[in-house]
């Protein structure tokens, strides 16, 4: 399907991305709009006007024009079946993500880690010289930086991965006309200049509105591998964005602070109810995630120590070579011990970076 059409199905009215989606999961090597109007009517039923407006291309004008403005400015509108298109948000959990994204600039949204850093637009000294030391300990995993462009904490983590040299991707909740908040766009430029892009999914034109801000939360978690949230109230968009990543099956980390501050009450209530993993450094985001640790890599002349197991410990490890990863339950089960005894074999493991615990409470063996 040409990119005319792709762009056409996002403006026909009562289309949306799940039918999007679905239309073309049913249709994969058709045009949408060839399509005669039984084929139409069997797919929306007793829905006609989306089927008049399929059939009567009420989308082109408008994409017609959308499509000149991407031309114009070196835009690149990315459907989801486009090799180019972020493959994390095609992932089955994310199934609520745009059908098509528009992309300014030219970093690989396919990179092979991604994190997120989301926090308060009202961001303390603590909290933007933790994201700046953070960025500069994931320099070494070499690991792009996602956030919203907004004040404060986005606007901290695109900073710092400029200054240490890594590329860093903008959701926006607008469309790429226009940047928001405006004292921001030397801080776009700049992004675009060192090899990062500027994302959105709305289309030129689209008036600034505060609900597309906790919609583009979505693409910020479904984007990484992990969200950082940094700096929150006990109320605010950087915990709507952590629950987004959790739904997503994704990693989320918070950074402890005070309990007297005010914006360390929003990440101490992700710690203490157990939504979010506490933030030390870089490192804990690679142990989680199974990278190798930076800091304890060996050469290729050195010889990787091995920990000293017990037999008991020994177990274990063979039980999940087996299986690639299980839960503390099925573990205690293979070995025939208790769940006390299993967890306290494991909790070893863990601290000898032999075994890491995956989303889901599952372990798996660390290469």
């Amino acid at each position: 399907m040409q990119t005319i059409s792709q762009i056409a199905l996002t403006f026909t009215p009562g289309l949306g991305n799940t039918s999007i989606r679905r239309l073309i999961e049913l249709y994969p090597d058709e045009d949408i709009f060839s399509l005669p109007k039984s084929e139409l009517k069997t797919a929306f039923g007793t829905h006609q006007s989306i089927v008049d407006n399929i059939l009567n291309k009420n989308g082109f004008p408008r994409a017609e024009e959308e499509l000149r403005f991407c031309e114009q400015n070196h835009i690149r509108p990315l459907f989801f079946t486009s090799p180019d298109y972020p493959e994390r948000l095609n992932r089955p959990e994310a199934d609520d993500c745009p059908a098509l994204l528009y992309v300014l600039g030219s970093a690989d949204l396919n990179s092979e880690r991604a994190v997120s850093i989301v926090g308060t637009r009202r961001a303390t000294a603590y909290g933007r010289d933790n994201t700046d030391r953070l960025v500069r300990e994931l320099k070494p995993y070499n690991t792009p930086i996602v956030s919203g462009l907004a004040y404060g904490i986005d606007t901290a983590a695109h900073t710092a991965a400029l200054e240490h040299q890594l590329p860093t991707v903008a959701v926006l909740g607008h469309g790429l006309d226009q940047i928001y908040p405006a004292e921001n766009r030397p801080l776009a430029k700049r992004i675009l200049e060192a090899g990062g892009a500027l994302v959105t999914e709305y289309p030129s034109g689209t008036a600034i509105n505060p609900r597309f801000f906790p919609a583009r939360n979505r693409i910020i978690a479904a984007l990484s591998d992990a969200s950082v949230v940094v700096e929150a109230s006990e109320k605010g968009g950087a915990l709507i964005t952590a629950a987004i990543a959790a739904s997503y099956q994704r990693e989320v980390f918070a950074l402890p602070g005070r309990i007297t501050d005010t914006y360390s009450r929003g990440t101490n209530n992700l710690i203490a109810s157990n939504r979010a993993l506490l933030l030390r450094n870089a490192d804990d985001i690679a142990f989680q995630l199974g990278w190798p640790i930076q800091g304890q890599q060996t050469s290729m002349n050195e010889i990787k120590e091995t920990p000293k197991l017990s037999s008991d410990e020994q177990k274990i490890v063979n039980i999940l070579k087996a299986n690639n990863h299980m839960t503390l339950d099925e573990i205690a089960t293979a070995v025939s011990f208790s769940l006390p005894k299993t967890a306290s074999h494991l909790f070893n493991l863990e601290m000898n970076k032999v075994v890491h615990t995956l989303p889901g409470h599952l372990y798996q063996i660390i290469s």
